[in-house]
């Protein structure tokens, strides 16, 4: 199999898109299965207790976004002739495969040591997948809005995945009524046959461009900081944290808020949760196209105003009305799959940018931002939002009665948080200049350098076969 187009003109067929999005499908489905099931089964079923099964997670996802700058750095470093990013793609599958079977199909007896150390292994398994992809998402997508669509695609598997997550313990309970333990392990091998066949598909289907430096100075980690600084840069990872701090917010006090304040039952509750993220799945690809015809920052502007404004009218809506509640999740979930892919489709512009400039492939050093805020913003989410319930005075334990004001108070941090940061994340994108025409100047002028240095532009494919495009002429 060759490769003939150029960097600028390639495109995926939908059918590659589509093979090289599923890793995407386990990473979306640990996103459910590690937030939202795991921390109980640790708690309840191994008796680690709640308080010190939070410490260790907050501990462990704060602690590993030290190690995101240093994996991005060596990637960004690497060339070989199997690829640059799909290499350590690979790399990621034992690792969190190993961490995902500890966690998931733990011995007999477990210990908060125990925990620690598998949830560090698995971190660092997830930070080698999500990085490696979407850095090699960014070389893929070439075109400012053929990014949104194939990060699009990635958010629409990973969405599935997270489906399959939540849909996995309701089946097992009709056809066995079983629940709990049996439900986190049933996930873990979901996740373990899905992370070889996922990655399987992205290396055989998809050829990866890599990108040669067109100057010998290597990047240590102080450019770390310059990255931070670079003012486009800096409103994307501070939207980003905002956009993931205050879906995070909601999540981490949603079945407080549905079954005390509006009346639902857990299991009524459940269904609208899974109503909110098959919205994703609806509102992933559609705001992709959005984003092609009004602009990445635009797109999200529009749709961190939609979901605050959805949780400003279901504070307002009958309590207990199933049907109103569902319109209204699937609108805050049909806005809220639009933050993570859009922002990641920007931070691949200004990686171009920046290899403009500077004449080196920052790529993956970039996303290594990126998903430090998302690792930061998770562990605050749980510990801002919990700590605002305590100083109003209510109370969490199972079967406690709480008077009207501490629920009232309740439920205004469950509104109240998530508003403030996610219309603090869209207002970042006021004035923001690196739109659709601003990125196709960047790619004509790279397009240029890279034909004259033609091996910048080898496109490889798995099979080894290298082809590579014709010289561009010079401008006149």
């Amino acid at each position: 199999m060759s490769v003939t187009q150029t960097e600028t003109d390639f495109r995926l067929s939908t059918p590659r898109l589509l093979g090289f999005a599923t890793p995407g499908f386990c990473v979306g489905a640990l996103a459910i299965a590690l937030g939202v099931y795991l921390p109980r089964f640790y708690a309840g079923h191994f008796g680690l207790g709640l308080a010190a099964v939070g410490a260790v997670f907050s501990a462990i996802r704060l602690g590993d976004t030290i190690l995101d700058p240093f994996i991005g750095v060596a990637m960004d470093r690497t060339r070989t002739r199997f690829g640059r990013y799909r290499l350590w793609l690979a790399i990621g599958v034992p690792v969190l495969g190993v961490g995902v079977y500890m966690l998931f199909d733990p011995p007999g007896g477990v210990s908060s040591l125990y925990l620690l150390v598998w949830l560090l292994v698995y971190y660092i398994g997830t930070s080698l997948i999500t990085l490696a992809h979407a850095s090699w998402a960014s070389v893929i997508a070439g075109k400012y809005h053929e990014r949104s669509r194939v990060f699009g695609a990635i958010q629409f598997v990973s969405i599935l995945g997270a489906c399959c997550s939540l849909i996995l313990p309701i089946v097992m309970a009709q056809k066995s009524g079983a629940s709990g333990a049996n439900d986190v392990g049933a996930m873990g091998w979901l996740v373990l046959i899905a992370i070889p066949v996922g990655v399987g598909l992205a290396i055989l289907l998809t050829p990866e461009r890599v990108v040669a430096d067109r100057t010998s100075e290597k990047h240590s980690l102080r450019d770390y900081l310059e990255m931070i600084l670079r003012p486009d840069m800096l409103r994307i990872i501070i939207a980003d944290f905002c956009l993931a701090l205050g879906p995070g917010w909601m999540a981490a006090l949603y079945l407080f808020y549905f079954h005390d304040a509006r009346g639902f039952t857990i299991k009524n509750a459940s269904i609208q949760l899974l109503i909110y993220v098959v919205a994703g799945v609806v509102g992933a690809p559609t705001l992709s196209w959005v984003a092609t015809r009004l602009g990445k920052h635009r797109t999200l502007m529009i749709a961190a105003m939609t979901y605050s404004i959805g949780l400003v009218v279901l504070s307002f809506a009958p309590k207990g009305n199933f049907p109103i509640a569902a319109v209204l999740m699937f609108l805050l979930g049909f806005a809220a799959s639009s933050f993570p892919l859009l922002d990641r489709a920007m931070v691949a512009d200004v990686g171009d940018a920046v290899r403009l400039e500077k004449g080196k492939s920052r790529v993956a050093l970039l996303y290594a931002m990126i998903t430090t805020t998302q690792k930061v913003a998770g562990a605050l989410s749980i510990g801002f939002s919990y700590t605002a319930l305590g100083w109003i005075g209510y109370n969490a334990k199972e079967g406690a009665v709480n008077t009207p004001a501490a629920i009232f108070g309740m439920e205004m941090v469950y509104i109240i948080g998530p508003i403030v940061f996610v219309m603090l994340g869209g207002a970042c994108y006021i004035g923001y200049r690196l739109d659709s025409k601003r990125h196709a100047e960047i790619r004509t002028q790279l397009a240029i350098l890279d034909a004259q240095k033609p091996e910048a532009s080898i496109l490889e494919t798995l099979d080894g076969e290298q082809s590579v495009p014709a010289r561009m002429p010079d401008p006149a």
